[in-house]
């Protein structure tokens, strides 16, 4: 029965986006549809497979900008957050700070950023930075706050300085919020690296959808769509891989609810 329970679970998403597939390739093919409206998926593949290399190119600039903003993202992230955990009048000051950054939207000041620092990676890097690292800090802030008093308060008893009660309880505590908080900005950093590179720039993802849009090669369009969604899902699973790796306890919890 678990087995059974187990393998509808993953059977049924797979099941719907097949569906999708087979309506929308049978659409096309019988022309209710037009093709440069809305080219049919072997159509899409077929572009795929066409532009591979090109797009392979255009995914590690993204990628390599990606990183580069989420690893920076999650440092920042990590330090605001242990601030405002640690100080609560930093808390207060820095709370609104954060929310407006939040507001902006990214399309409004990706422009900026290309004037200020140009066309090559620096202006991408800053925005992926900026979209990545609310989540993190959020995500962080809310662990620290959820840290279990007791523990705290015994650790405190026995001598424990205000460092180590931070990373032997506070830390520990926040690892499931930091992670929540990744998987949002794993995605966040794909889209802000393609946001960024549609305004300006010579490589990436961004470049090649902005170019076969001008081209009004839809295929590829979609082509491009559908990879860079990937790579988000890609991302998030790799999140996930490395939570369980980090935080094997889980497994155990699960077990323990099933039974």
């Amino acid at each position: 029965m678990k087995f059974l329970k187990k393998a509808i679970n993953k059977i049924a998403p797979v099941s719907i986006i097949l569906l999708v597939l087979i309506v929308w390739q049978i659409k096309s093919s019988d022309g209710t549809i037009p093709g440069f409206m809305l080219p049919s998926p072997i159509d899409v593949v077929k572009a795929f497979i066409g532009d591979f290399f090109l797009l392979m190119d255009h995914a590690r600039y993204s990628l390599t900008e990606a990183f580069a903003g989420l690893t920076i993202g999650v440092a920042l992230g990590f330090v605001i957050a242990m601030v405002m955990d640690r100080f609560e009048i930093a808390g207060k000051a820095i709370y609104p700070v954060l929310i407006i950054t939040q507001t902006i939207p990214t399309v409004a000041l990706a422009p900026l950023l290309v004037l200020w620092f140009g066309y090559e990676m620096t202006p991408k890097i800053i925005l992926i930075i900026i979209t990545s690292f609310f989540p993190i800090t959020i995500g962080l802030l809310d662990g620290f706050k959820s840290a279990d008093k007791d523990a705290l308060n015994l650790m405190k008893a026995m001598g424990a300085g205000p460092v180590k009660r931070f990373f032997h309880v506070k830390v520990p505590s926040a690892a499931g919020h930091f992670f929540s908080g990744l998987r949002i900005s794993v995605s966040y950093s794909i889209i802000g690296a393609v946001v960024a590179e549609w305004l300006g720039g010579f490589n990436g993802l961004g470049v090649y959808m902005t170019r076969v849009r001008k081209a009004y090669a839809f295929d590829k369009m979609f082509a491009v769509i559908f990879f860079i969604s990937a790579l988000s899902l890609l991302l998030m699973y790799a999140v996930t891989l490395l939570q369980k790796i980090c935080m094997p306890w889980l497994k155990y919890k699960k077990e323990e609810k099933s039974e």
